[in-house]
């Protein structure tokens, strides 16, 4: 072959590879999830137009202020050339995208998980926020199955007071009563719906997964006791149990005069349990950038997670270190008074 012959071809054959690295790179997915700085959403304020905390007959409906809850942005389905600009960008991590989808589970059965631990997340922060405030708590109707013994019986929100004529006061003791009958009995309950005590009169029925146990049809939750205090939480798309911290002090916060953010813009993360521990999370470096990124420049850090916190955060924002909320209270408490607060 001759040069010019062969220069020719190896200039074809390299532009063919190009297009063939340009095509692989534009349309190849890699088993890697991108993992950044995420919204900042104020619990103090809307999402969608609705508050994302409410309580109804609060002290203070409307603190002001930023107590803002944090999260990390998740990116699937990347080709190879994202994620290349991605890690090189420096703002997101490549993690193992089975780390967060395991193979054996939908990505639906996914969402589910976090929308669960959304959910008993909010009822962690509700109970915490009222063992703090030492206030009674009930057992109540979170949920009404639709078509089931209980539908125009019971509605959300109401304080069960009895079952069968037995004084409950936790889900535990509601499964106990209901394991003594069977389906087809008729029991009387006796709710609590505000200023009314209402007696009503449900027929159990079966239950799908085992027919001889009988079904009420409701999913029993933890209520202030005070029927005229309910609350609510309203954090749009967010999943997973992290928030916890954040909503509890808003439910506080309304729940209490003054404002707990003292002015300043207070941004942080964290479990919550319902005797108030609050528990590290991951991606705490990215929450932190979110928030500063937002204007915070307080950041309530679980004490678990202050090593990895300290670690390239970003000037101008305080990492206050809390191990429960009786010490974030604390906090932000020496906050407003202009006191030394205890830092990562």
């Amino acid at each position: 072959m001759k040069p010019a012959h062969r220069r020719i071809a190896t200039l074809v054959v390299g532009v063919v590879l190009l297009i063939a690295f340009i095509i692989a790179g534009m349309t190849l997915r890699v088993p890697y999830v991108a993992l950044g700085p995420g919204p900042t959403v104020n619990t103090l304020g809307e999402v969608d137009g609705k508050p994302v905390v409410s309580v109804s007959n609060a002290v203070d409906p409307n603190p002001k202020g930023n107590l803002n809850l944090t999260t990390v942005s998740l990116r699937d389905g990347l080709t190879l050339f994202q994620a290349l600009g991605l890690w090189v960008s420096g703002s997101n991590e490549m993690q193992p995208r089975e780390l967060y989808f395991p193979p054996d589970q939908t990505v639906e059965q996914v969402q589910q998980q976090n929308d669960a631990q959304m959910s008993g997340s909010e009822l962690n922060a509700t109970l915490a926020a009222l063992n703090y405030l030492h206030k009674p708590i009930a057992l109540g109707v979170g949920d009404v199955a639709k078509g089931g013994p209980a539908t125009g019986k019971l509605k959300v929100n109401d304080r069960i007071v009895s079952v069968a004529g037995v004084s409950v006061t936790t889900p535990q003791a509601l499964l106990d009563v209901l394991k003594k009958h069977k389906p087809g009995d008729q029991i009387e309950i006796v709710v609590q719906r505000g200023d009314q005590r209402l007696t009503q009169q449900v027929t159990l029925a079966a239950r799908k997964d085992d027919a001889g146990r009988a079904l009420l049809g409701i999913t029993p939750t933890l209520l202030a006791a005070d029927p005229n205090t309910n609350i609510t939480f309203n954090v749009g798309q967010i999943g997973g149990p992290s928030a916890g911290l954040m909503l509890t002090l808003s439910v506080i916060d309304e729940m209490t005069p003054g404002n707990l953010s003292h002015g300043k813009f207070i941004a942080g993360t964290g479990t919550i349990d319902p005797n108030g521990k609050v528990g590290e999370i991951g991606g705490i470096p990215h929450k932190i950038d979110a928030a500063s990124a937002a204007g915070a420049t307080v950041f309530l850090v679980p004490a678990g997670n202050c090593a990895a916190a300290v670690d390239g955060a970003p000037d101008g924002i305080e990492l206050v270190k809390v191990e429960t909320l009786t010490g974030a209270m604390d906090a932000l408490t020496k906050l407003g008074e202009g006191k030394p607060l205890p830092h990562c």
